[in-house]
């Protein structure tokens, strides 16, 4: 019998490992880095150990720290969550060295499928269809080429310990082959540390299906269903659900039946997924297979009324799968959403800063998995990812309107997200149909509203100036009236808004250039206002932070200053050649010299930040004047990078200008 578990992850997946482990009696321990002492997941567990600074190489992937931290508890077992060491055999070894049962698969089974390369080697013996590629082992990248003109085009570039989109890309012509080569193993080595490369021939417009699998220590494997994940962005799931509008009971059987194969031909024990691609014709072909529990598992167990933590905890202390194959049944449907902190309008940029509020809508059927709350800190050394909203309903349509609503009435200020443009998947009319493929956003997305920066309504400008014009009195009453116009200057984004504002009773007019507006205001808290606005009575949440204000309407959430105090200010235009740092992160390349010429949409440097690599690109034609950051230095947002001179050696004006990355 275990009875105290150390959870080696953070935030959401900690959290909610935590709450089951704590519903089945175990104590739970959690470890934390320097910049998570106040974290979700630290406050939930009975005990925390701090294991090192910020960087997770020090912290959360440091092997003897998370040992230690074991010994120094107590505990008898480790759940690693996903991620950091979750797919590390070699943890997974020394967690059993050091007398510790790993809730996850044995050391060898992690190996094997943690290779691209190798794990579908093994597929194609154990009679699992795989996709036609080149899997040679530590192909140079004249092997890769040469190759490469066997396959055709197009083709995938793959990292061989690969996952969540890193270390991959699409090349449509041979002309790209090389260049992606080197981005692809130069990307593969800062995230894994491993730069060996795979090619795979390119399916078109698939559906990316997985199934989840289950393994005891008796030799029984089942599978539960099927997610399909389909709807991705730059290879990172946006949206999962089960079960998968386009999979009949009969491909559902021969996938899920497949997936044992691969689970048994590597004695595997515990949770896994067997990732597919389907193509339009329903042919399948195994991608990989993920040896842990999965970001998106709560739709499998919204849909089969299963706990899969509290399964992976029981198959970790040698008791056999709680049913067979026959007793799985699939109920209704689920659908999960990634919410991140992250802006669409700006090449969808991870965004750090102070969570002023974070409040999830209570909605029947729906399900928050999240490991922050108001007033955290979302930094950039971590994942973005705030929450998975997911949503469970007895139809497709049911669960999509209640994700809906949850998405559209979540209260969520401070940083920029992602939430529209999930409301915005969720609503699609092509999603409703269950017709989404992989190429789903790059074809009906590529223009979409929210992708770019929000503009206001002439009803959401008078919103705000009602708000900054009586907010400011909620705690000491309303006056009965404005006498007089106030007049008031608000900012959102680069434009600066000129509005009136007067009042008599519950009437507030609003005059706009060439608009005004007549709001009846019932209600002013600190949270919601409530109003009647041509007959129709609504309401739409705030936050106000000082002259800051954090509006949701509609679904749509807009960020404005009130600004009638202060001077008008010059901004940098475009072209500047003042190139900062739009996020925290690492400089990973320098890829210019001081002298050299650059064309506008030259990458000048590759900063790193949450996991991914993001180009920092020259916004007009001039010459390099000046490099600030070398390779391995850490920055700071807004921090000056590079500066570009023009040929008549002017280095633009005297602000800075945000890089575009």
């Amino acid at each position: 019998m275990l009875t105290k578990l150390l959870i080696a992850n953070r935030g959401e997946i900690a959290v909610r490992v935590i709450r089951t482990a704590r519903e089945l009696g175990y104590r739970t321990v959690a470890v934390y880095s320097e910049a998570d002492a106040n974290a979700l997941h630290v406050q939930e567990a009975d005990e925390a150990v701090l294991i090192g600074p910020a960087q997770v190489s020090a912290s959360y992937l440091n092997v003897a720290a998370v040992l230690e931290a074991a010994r120094k508890t107590g505990a008898d077992a480790i759940h690693p969550g996903y991620g950091f060491l979750s797919e590390n055999a070699d943890f997974a070894t020394a967690c059993q060295n050091a007398g510790l049962t790993f809730v996850g698969p044995p050391a060898q089974a992690i190996e094997l499928m943690g290779s691209k390369r190798r794990s579908k080697i093994a597929m194609q013996k154990a009679g699992v269809p795989v996709v036609p590629g080149f899997e040679g082992d530590r192909a140079n990248d004249e092997e890769l080429v040469a190759a490469a003109g066997t396959i055709g085009y197009p083709l995938m570039i793959k990292a061989s310990a690969g996952g969540g989109g890193r270390g991959m890309r699409l090349v449509h012509e041979a002309s790209q082959l090389k260049a992606e080569i080197q981005r692809a193993r130069s990307e593969a080595r800062n995230a894994f540390g491993d730069d060996e490369l795979i090619l795979e021939r390119a399916v078109i417009e698939p559906r990316h299906v997985e199934i989840q699998v289950f393994a005891d220590k008796h030799g029984n494997a089942i599978y539960l269903g099927e997610r399909d994940c389909s709807i991705q962005r730059r290879h990172q799931k946006v949206v999962e659900e089960a079960p998968s509008p386009f999979v009949t009971p009969e491909l559902r059987k021969a996938m899920g039946e497949a997936a044992v194969k691969a689970a048994l031909a590597c004695q595997y024990e515990g949770a896994g997924t067997v990732e597919f691609l389907v193509d339009k014709d329903r042919n399948f072909y195994f991608l990989e297979m993920n040896t842990r529990l999965q970001v998106e598992h709560p739709v499998t167990e919204l849909v089969t009324g299963q706990d899969l933590v509290a399964w992976q905890l029981n198959v970790a202390e040698g008791r056999p799968l709680p049913l067979s194959q026959e007793e799985v049944r699939l109920d209704g449907h689920a659908i999960e959403v990634r919410l991140y902190a992250e802006d669409p309008a700006n090449g969808f940029l991870p965004q750090t800063g102070l969570l002023h509020c974070f409040e999830p809508a209570p909605v029947p059927g729906v399900r928050y998995d999240t490991g922050v709350r108001s007033g955290d800190i979302v930094t950039s050394h971590y994942d973005p990812m705030l929450a998975k909203v997911v949503a469970w309903g007895p139809t497709r349509d049911d669960a999509r309107r209640r994700l809906l609503r949850a998405l559209e009435d979540t209260l969520i200020a401070g940083v920029i997200t992602n939430r529209h443009f999930l409301s915005r998947i969720i609503a699609h009319e092509a999603f409703g149909a269950g017709e989404a493929t992989t190429a789903f956003l790059e074809q009906a997305f590529a223009d979409d509203p929210s992708l770019h920066p929000a503009v206001a309504s002439s009803s959401d400008i008078a919103l705000a100036a009602t708000v900054f014009a009586l907010g400011n009195g909620v705690a000491g009453g309303w006056s009965n009236s404005l006498t007089t116009a106030l007049p008031l200057s608000l900012q959102l984004g680069d434009e600066r808004l000129q509005v009136q504002v007067r009042r008599a009773g519950d009437e507030v007019t609003i005059e706009q250039t060439g608009d005004t507006r007549t709001l009846i205001v019932k209600m002013l808290d600190h949270r919601s206002l409530c109003y009647v606005d041509n007959d129709v009575r609504l309401t739409c949440q705030y936050q106000q932070v000082d002259n800051h204000l954090y509006l949701q309407s509609s679904g749509r959430a807009l960020h404005l200053m009130d600004v009638t105090h202060q001077p008008p200010g010059d901004k940098a235009g475009a072209g500047s050649g003042r190139l900062q740092a739009a996020m925290d992160g690492n400089i990973v390349d320098v890829l210019v010299s001081p002298g050299d010429s650059v064309a506008k949409g030259d990458t000048l440097v590759v900063l790193e930040a949450m996991k991914m690599e993001h180009p920092v690109k020259a916004d007009r034609d001039g010459q390099v004047a000046r490099i600030n950051v070398a390779t391995g230095d850490q920055v700071r947002r807004q921090q000056l990078l590079v500066e570009l001179s023009a040929e008549d050696g002017d280095t633009g004006p005297a602000q800075q200008k945000e890089a575009h990355a």
